[in-house]
């Protein structure tokens, strides 16, 4: 079997990549700067350069795609590749999809439409419908250095965050097996977790809960722009009023062990999170706020 993972480069398309060469094939990463790639895996896997808008130069040779799009017209990019992939005789698509596909929530109608338009191609496929990774608490890490707070819109909503080795790992069974195929799989952590409990773990001694719109100004000043804040808005505020609480087997299903905890991936990053100095007013060096 050859690979071709698009995403390669970001979070979990690394991920699915180091895994595969582990298994000992070399897979072929689709992206746009060669010399990143080649930073990040050197000479084992060959590199195809192009833009996801037509990842048909890319697939010759290619037996199965790990598939990763982003953005409002996410669905457009989802439906060239599937068709490009049919038509090269692909015998599976695997999309990094997201729970909210379901539910209708955030960028969740985005990757529905996505889904729609592969399953419409008539290509094999593979759904990976994940809930949010723990990895978005990177996000957070600034204002709790420097401050001990945490800020966010969800309330006392709580979400089963799930760690990125989870989805490469249920992304690598779907890439190299047929057991998944025609399959949506939802998975999440073990737990779901409010951000007080979240901001608790990661050292954080205060949870300050904001309001949409202060939501919004602070999504947009971080970019992306205003559909993209709109929809973590949206995604926030579900969350807020227990719409995201899922927690499913979906990891255990695929892997047949339990996902990882969010304590585990404190303990991996930690020094994120280290106190770097209060901002004056807002708490002491010694990482205890003021009351």
């Amino acid at each position: 079997m050859k690979y071709l993972i698009t995403g390669a480069t970001g979070n979990i398309g690394s991920l699915v990549t180091d895994r595969l060469i582990a298994r000992g094939t070399r897979p072929c990463v689709f992206v746009r700067d060669a010399k990143k790639a080649r930073a990040l895996f050197g000479n084992a896997v060959d590199v195809r350069v192009g833009d996801l808008a037509d990842i048909s130069t890319a697939l010759d040779g290619i037996d199965a795609v790990f598939l990763v799009n982003s953005g409002a017209d996410l669905a457009v990019r989802d439906r060239a590749a599937a068709l490009a992939a049919k038509a090269a005789g692909v015998c599976r698509l695997v999309k990094l999809s997201t729970l909210d596909a379901r539910n209708g929530v955030g960028t969740g109608p985005w990757h529905a439409k996505g889904e729609a338009a592969i399953r419409k191609s008539g290509v094999a496929f593979t759904f990976i419908q994940s809930a949010a990774f723990m990895s978005n608490a990177f996000a957070w890490s600034q204002s709790i250095a420097s401050e001990g707070t945490l800020r966010a819109s969800t309330g006392g909503g709580k979400i089963a965050f799930i760690h990125p080795d989870d989805i490469a790992d249920v992304a690598v069974k779907a890439l190299t097996t047929s057991d998944h195929d025609g399959e949506a799989l939802v998975i999440t952590g073990p737990k779901a977790l409010s951000y007080s409990e979240m901001a608790s773990k990661l050292g954080a001694v205060r949870f300050e809960e904001i309001s949409d719109d202060e939501a919004r100004r602070r999504a947009l000043a971080f970019g992306g722009g205003r559909q993209y804040a709109d929809a973590l808005v949206d995604i926030w505020r579900a969350i807020r009023e227990g719409r995201l609480a899922t927690v499913t087997d979906g990891v255990e299903r695929v892997l047949g062990r339990q996902p990882a905890s969010f304590d585990r991936w404190v303990e991996e990053n930690a020094s994120d999170f280290k106190p770097r100095g209060r901002i004056p007013g807002r708490g002491t060096r010694s990482g205890q706020p003021r009351s």
